[in-house]
């Protein structure tokens, strides 16, 4: 009995093994932490790498020196540079001013129910199609004057393979977007009122 209080107390009392042990609970959550910081940090730096790609293009569309298609080659070039970005999706729409940027057609004037366009109301045209539209914006560059959205949106694989186990996508998606308006090298052309 006296023998085994002796094992009991000395068992107690050696930490030799102690920092194994503490390791093996504490390193899987250090990698796995670790993994995630790169992982997030790979992210962040190609959606600033999309971003700073999506201004510089909309800044040469804007002063009128670059065509539309030679806009979405050089949006592709400069994310191929990016081994990494699997698919690209470029989308440019045009306004007639800062304020109709994602909205309806503006209705000129407007007959009960308020606030919504029926038959009666009149409206801007801006796309210039004939009927009302709830997105205002006509696809392109636009014109003089005209205020452009641009948004671009990459596809990549994501750099650590974390996915499964953390229960995420294979893939990772950045968005960027920006609004500028056209230099005025021309007259803009002002939409037409149409009446139902």
């Amino acid at each position: 009995m006296i023998a085994l209080r002796k094992f009991a107390r000395r068992l107690r009392d050696d930490s030799r093994g102690a920092y194994i042990v503490e390791l093996a609970l504490v390193f899987p959550m250090m990698i796995i932490v670790t993994l995630v910081i790169i992982d997030f940090g790979y992210r962040m730096y190609l959606g600033a790498a999309v971003e700073g790609t999506v201004h510089r293009a909309a800044r040469r569309a804007t002063i009128g020196t670059a065509t539309q298609g030679q806009v979405d080659d050089y949006i592709r070039e400069q994310l191929t540079l990016f081994k990494a970005v699997s698919s690209v999706t470029i989308e440019k729409t045009n306004y007639y001013q800062f304020s109709r940027v994602g909205k309806p057609e503006k209705i000129i004037s407007d007959t009960a129910p308020f606030d919504q366009y029926n038959t009666g109301d009149c409206f801007e045209d801006s796309n210039g199609n004939g009927v009302y539209d709830v997105a205002a914006g006509r696809s392109g560059l636009g014109g003089s004057d005209d205020i452009v959205y641009y948004k671009v949106t990459a596809t990549f694989p994501r750099l650590v393979p974390l996915f499964g186990f953390m229960g995420w996508s294979k893939t990772e998606t950045v968005t960027a977007n920006t609004v500028l308006r056209n230099q005025p090298f021309a007259s803009q052309t002002i939409p037409t009122v149409r009446c139902s």
